[in-house]
């Protein structure tokens, strides 16, 4: 690439609409260069939401620095194999020539390409090599989500010997926050007044900010409940309602059922997700869906209901498959509807077309829920919305919630902070050939598992009321338009929310109908065995004794004797212990 081409290039990539199609650098890209150039610093942070554009704007830099000789040489460094590759084709697209297959035993590259695109890990295994190719020429280094340099002692070791005498270093993330406590290298820490060191960017680009800007696309999550029902290797039958109060061990329980591809839970859901996606590609024709699983076993799974339900196949992603990225770029080029990838599609992946996602994981750490809803919020052109549907589960509800919530990484604590736990994600971006175990329950069979619509979370809100799959009132919010503003979006959910309030007071409720006395004590009867099986599981003693210690708690007789109001103030004891016990 010659010089005086560099000096006039903008990755804008005008043949991809993801990437912005004006002529010039997004508003936030040219404040960043321009704050960059200004200062000629050595050391550069960026923090900027998924889907803002970080590699138009680093390619930038890149353009300016060869074209003015500050740098001879340029190596990029990214988490995965796959966006190696993903980098070297968007240089390429601005005239830059980068080497996505350098191996560590090739010691050098052609002298066609400006630079190499590797991995922290191939840096991990040979760092005195690198650092001798960043000594040999000018160099600049991009390390793209910077974050993954702290995951283990040995990568951060290995940046830091390989890069320490480059010329300039560019660092790039979406999400610089992690549970750990490893300094993550070449990034400045200060303390704040209560003398804790956090990490401190040179520029910072929100989702906030990026969403007014019309950079990111709306996300409307669409959460489901639903009544899951299971039993465990001893033999108990239990069951739960998912979307209401559980204790730590019924969630994870309930959880695991209703991503259980044998149940009609996540069958629906899709199923919904799908209606979704038809009633978005009616504006947006390319539209396509990604779920994102646990393993490889329910992906396969997964895609089986999607033929089912569409009548067409899903591209199938795995961790471990060696044409995975080229299974992604197919896909991205398509107008195929689903994709189903093993958690791998979580970070840096470029599909803009995403516009729907099924989060059908069982992660749920910051770090990864905000990777995972960054692959549908790349914004092509105003307008645009994401939908994603999950489980109604306090903690991704909480998540959903803050989108715009930013972090920063902390230093000096001696806990990991709640639900920062992202060795998660390190785990997620191996092969991953079995199921997760939610929670630290027995292996259990999933006899039921039925979903019930919940509720839709957009920009810190609430709306809609439950209904059953397939109800005119989930359909409320599964045919709002493909193209809507943020405020668009906001006002139809909130008129939706009405009129379904509305038509609720102006309907008289259904009477229950009245059981027999033997049928209510029966059903009593059974929702206390239920919780007093989660709590055997829970705590290890054994049911006789536990239904020993509520009589002695509530008084009466023995549960064969009991009436039926002593056994609903046995079930409203045990429920008391679990809350009381999920709090310490």
């Amino acid at each position: 690439m010659s010089t005086s081409a560099a000096s006039h290039l903008s990755p804008s990539y005008p043949d991809r609409a993801a990437w912005g199609t004006a002529p010039k650098l997004r508003a936030w890209q040219q404040e960043a260069f321009d704050l960059y150039s200004r200062r000629e610093p050595r050391d550069f942070l960026a923090v900027a939401t998924p889907g803002a554009g970080k590699t138009t704007f680093a390619l930038r830099i890149v353009s300016d620095l060869l074209s003015r000789g500050i740098i001879r040489a340029v190596t990029i460094v990214t988490p995965t194999e796959h966006l190696k590759q993903q980098w070297a084709d968007a240089a390429a697209r601005v005239g830059i020539a980068i080497d996505p297959e350098f191996k560590n035993s090739q010691g050098a590259t052609s002298r066609d390409y400006a630079g190499v695109a590797v991995t922290y890990a191939q840096i991990s295994m040979h760092p005195a090599l690198h650092r001798a190719r960043t000594e040999a020429r000018k160099t600049l280094v991009i390390f793209d989500e910077i974050h993954h340099a702290g995951d283990a002692k040995s990568w951060g070791d290995g940046v830091r010997e390989a890069f320490e005498p480059a010329a300039r270093r560019l660092a790039l993330t979406g999400t610089p926050f992690r549970s750990d406590v490893n300094p993550i290298p070449f990034v400045t820490y200060m303390e704040d007044g209560e003398g804790i060191r956090r990490s401190v960017s040179d520029y910072s680009y929100g989702y906030g900010p990026a969403l007014a800007d019309g950079v990111v696309r709306p996300v409307i999550f669409l959460a489901y409940a639903g009544e899951m029902r299971w039993r465990t290797r001893a033999g108990d039958e239990i069951a739960a309602t998912l979307g209401t109060p559980l204790t730590k061990d019924q969630l994870g329980q309930a959880w695991k059922a209703a991503l259980d591809p044998k149940g009609d839970w996540i069958r629906q859901v899709l199923q919904a997700a799908d209606r979704r996606l038809t009633e978005v590609r009616r504006v947006v024709p390319d539209a396509g869906a990604l779920v994102i699983a646990t393993d490889h076993e329910t992906a396969r799974a997964y895609a089986k209901h999607i033929r089912a339900i569409t009548g067409e196949g899903a591209t199938v992603v795995l961790s471990d498959d060696p044409e995975a990225s080229k299974k992604i770029k197919q896909f991205s080029a398509s107008h195929d509807r689903w994709l189903v990838a093993v958690r791998m599609v979580s970070e840096g992946v470029d599909i803009p077309r995403l516009a729907v996602g099924v989060y059908a994981t069982s992660t749920s750490t910051p770090l990864f829920f905000a990777q995972a809803v960054g692959r549908f919020v790349r914004a092509r052109k105003r307008g645009e919305t994401a939908s994603v549907f999950l489980p109604s589960v306090p903690t991704l509800m909480g998540l959903a919630g803050e989108m715009e919530a930013e972090r920063d990484h902390v230093l000096d604590r001696s806990l990991p902070e709640e639900g920062l736990d992202d060795f998660l994600l390190e785990d997620a971006q191996r092969a991953k050939d079995n199921p997760d175990v939610l929670g630290d329950e027995l292996p259990f069979e999933t006899l039921e598992a039925v979903a019930t619509f919940d509720r839709v979370l957009f920009d810190g809100g609430e709306f809609g009321t439950a209904a059953e799959p397939g109800s005119p009132e989930e359909e409320d919010f599964l045919g709002l338009p493909g193209l809507l503003e943020p405020d668009q979006v906001r006002t139809l959910l909130s008129k939706r929310q009405s009129d379904q309030l509305k038509a609720k007071r102006n309907t008289p409720e259904p009477k229950e109908p009245q059981l027999a006395p033997h049928e209510l004590i029966a059903n009593l009867r059974k929702e206390l065995n239920g919780l007093v099986g989660a709590w055997n599981h829970r705590t290890g003693q054994p049911h006789g004794v536990i239904h020993a210690e509520l009589r002695r708690a509530c008084g009466g007789p023995a549960i064969a004797q009991a009436t039926a109001e002593q056994v609903q103030e046995r079930i409203a004891k045990i429920r008391h212990w679990a809350t009381q016990r999920s709090r310490q």
